[in-house]
């Protein structure tokens, strides 16, 4: 089954992973919503110069930290298109600290935004998917869902309960249309991994090309940074019908980090 003319939400979008993912969803024809803090009107047109013909990009400023906003994003996307069939839970937020260190305010906030929003908006689109009997949920998680790492408490726990909601989620629709199932990306070459990149580099007084070498030696086995574009081609295949019985999976695109 084609997934030309359905509609996806893919927040976090306006940049890095979010973006890659709406882009290829784009070129299957599916009219999305957008959403984010970047640039709205660049990542529109990122996504419009690959998207098949008469595909619409919409795009709504909600914070994710919101529930009140959470649910004009939904209520948005369902009266601008007349539906919502995938969703892509992608926001997130990063701090890094030892626990004893770790800002409170800065714990809730990640909490919020890569955990709690993918509760509220899960639970605010599938009423729809019900109704029609068919939907995608794409929940954006990391490898850090899978295993952990020092300083990255709420973040590591934010990622651990995505792919367990994943997982209950899953079985409570596992009898429907609707499939459940979250991607843990290792190292993606994103913006914001960039600027940890160049940071290294000019902290350690290395090469670019160095500082990602290092960086991935500690964890990714491939030495080689995964793509956005490569998490969208996934993305692409668990909206497809050979993807139907794929549900509540947790699948690491993440070059061996967990495999060791």
């Amino acid at each position: 089954m084609s997934i030309n003319g359905k509609v996806a939400l893919v927040t976090g979008s306006t940049s890095g992973i979010g973006l890659g993912i709406a882009q290829s969803l784009a070129r299957q024809g599916v009219h999305l919503t957008l959403n984010g803090f970047g640039d709205a009107e660049a990542a529109k047109a990122a996504v419009l110069a690959v998207a098949l013909s008469g595909v619409r990009v919409d795009y709504h400023g909600a914070d994710m930290s919101r529930p009140d906003q959470i649910e004009d994003l939904i209520r948005h996307t369902e009266a601008s298109f007349g539906r919502l069939d995938i969703l892509v839970n992608n926001a997130g937020i990063q701090h890094v600290a030892p626990i004893e260190e770790f800002p409170v305010e800065r714990w809730d906030a990640v909490i919020a935004i890569n955990l709690t929003s993918a509760f509220h908006t899960t639970r605010l689109a599938l009423p729809g998917m019900r109704a029609r009997n068919w939907g995608r949920v794409i929940n954006i998680a990391s490898a850090h869902g899978l295993v952990a790492s020092a300083n990255k408490s709420a973040y590591v726990a934010a990622k651990h309960g995505l792919v367990g909601m994943t997982k209950s989620v899953a079985l409570e629709t596992a009898t429907t249309g609707i499939t459940v199932n979250a991607i843990c990306p290792g190292w993606v070459l994103t913006p914001l991994v960039q600027k940890q990149v160049d940071a290294r580099a000019a902290a350690e007084g290395v090469s670019v090309e160095e500082a990602k070498k290092a960086l991935l030696g500690e964890k990714q086995p491939s030495l080689q940074f995964t793509t956005p574009e490569q998490l969208g081609e996934l993305a692409v295949f668990l909206c497809s019908e050979a993807a139907s019985n794929i549900r509540g999976a947790a699948i690491n695109v993440d070059g061996g980090w967990v495999a060791q």
